[in-house]
């Protein structure tokens, strides 16, 4: 008899060893995988917090460290950027050069047959309280006992200078620029309900400057005087107020214009501060009035005429163009708030080249006594130039970033630089 086979009701599984070794080709695979992500995790995580390399990673950087005159790191080092507050930095150079570090500004008192006192203004950008004390003090000693009223003389800017970038707030970095002015054109105050007094006991409180108070808000507050005219009129109250407490008696009356052909001049006062003693404080707390000042003189750096933003515009475009030979920059105005300005990283570690005598003007890193260097902001733009100390030695390097980014990437990209 022929045994029949029947099929099995449950069919024979399919051998094995093919799937086992699929399943381990895939198991090695993805531990290969596995192992590589792993190691990369380092790199990149070192990736993300080197500063040299997110500068690299943006798109709207440049970067530029020199070693005598070599190029030792280069990013995008000469496109054109937005340089914000290092735009100071060229009016200072510009100033030094021009006036020399131990220049002194000067500003004439006149009197004329009336009996009035007239300031004549040009651009003195530290006419401050203290300095106006002085001032006093060497008018007095020439014997007018009493003054029929102030007259504020600041022709020497044409009336229609305007900062390009310059907002209309009460900031005192938005402060107006006038060639005749005390305290940078802002006032300190302390506002205590509808109480006001002076935040400074070297500046006597004036009606202007308790208006502007009284507009403002509650506490301690730096505004500026926002308008020319507002600005001159305190000038003269102020001036008043410490001709008075000499003993001099002052008219009430003001008069703003060009002082009459009568005058006579009887004092020249010559600031006590020198142009470096100037440049430094400017660099350092970012002053917009001091460099805008400067900017405008540097038009007519003897004083004999009368200056317009545009021929300051001219002039610095001049300077830049004969000292240094650039090409495709924009200058707008001398502190850097006009978002028009363009420099490159080149040419601002060209300028500080040139700037190395003046090094000692600029300001020092918090914290960190290797790196000498200006910064500068404006929305998304975060800039910073200077010097870094490598080897015992300077070196001059330049960083601009115009895009949004944490602003303290700056220091931690000059510190990566300092060694």
């Amino acid at each position: 008899m022929i045994a029949l086979s029947m099929p099995s009701p449950h069919p024979a599984r399919p051998r094995s060893k093919p799937l086992t070794l699929l399943t381990h080709g895939l198991v090695l695979m993805l531990m290969l995988m596995l192992m590589l992500m792993l190691a990369a995790v380092p790199i990149a995580r070192a990736a993300s917090t080197d500063p040299l390399a997110q500068v690299q990673a943006l798109p709207q950087a440049s970067l530029l460290l020199q070693e005598n005159g070599r190029d030792l790191i280069a990013t995008r080092a000469d496109t054109p950027r937005i340089p914000a507050s290092t735009m100071k930095v060229l009016t200072a150079f510009a100033a030094l050069e021009t006036w020399g570090r131990n220049h002194r500004f000067e500003t004439d008192f006149y009197t004329d047959d009336a009996g009035w006192l007239w300031v004549k203004g040009y651009a003195d950008p530290y006419l401050v309280s203290e300095e106006l004390d002085k001032v006093v003090s060497a008018l007095a000693a020439k014997g007018p006992r009493r003054i029929t009223g102030i007259g504020l003389d600041d022709s020497f800017f044409s009336p229609d200078v305007e900062i390009a970038g310059r907002s209309s707030t009460d900031n005192p970095y938005d402060a107006p620029v006038t060639a005749l002015a005390a305290n940078f054109n802002t006032v300190s105050l302390i506002r205590t309900g509808d109480s006001i007094k002076s935040a400074e006991p070297q500046t006597p409180l004036t009606d202007s400057a308790r208006r502007f108070g009284m507009a403002g808000a509650a506490g301690k507050q730096r505004v500026n005087l926002r308008e020319r005219d507002k600005a001159l009129r305190y000038f003269g109250e102020l001036l008043a107020a410490k001709l008075e407490g000499a003993g001099i008696q002052v008219g009430e009356q003001q008069r703003i214009g060009s002082m009459p052909r009568d005058a006579e001049r009887i004092y020249r006062h010559a600031n006590s501060r020198t142009l470096a003693e100037m440049v430094s404080p400017m660099l350092d707390y970012s002053n917009n009035f001091i460099a805008n000042a400067l900017f405008l003189r540097l038009a007519d750096p003897k004083g004999t005429g009368q200056v317009s933003m545009a021929a300051a515009k001219r002039a610095m475009t001049d300077f830049a163009r004969t000292r240094f030979a650039w090409r495709d920059f924009t200058i707008d105005d001398g502190a850097g708030l006009s978002r028009a300005n363009r420099l490159s990283a080149r040419q601002l570690v060209e300028l500080l080249d040139a700037f190395e005598p003046y090094r000692d003007l600029m300001p020092q890193q918090d914290g960190n006594p290797s790196v000498r260097a200006k910064t500068g902001t404006l929305r998304g733009v975060s800039t910073y130039v200077g010097y870094v100390r490598r080897g015992g030695d300077w070196a001059p390097f330049a960083l601009m970033i115009n895009e949004p980014v944490d602003g303290a990437i700056r220091q931690r990209v000059a510190s990566s630089l300092a060694r």
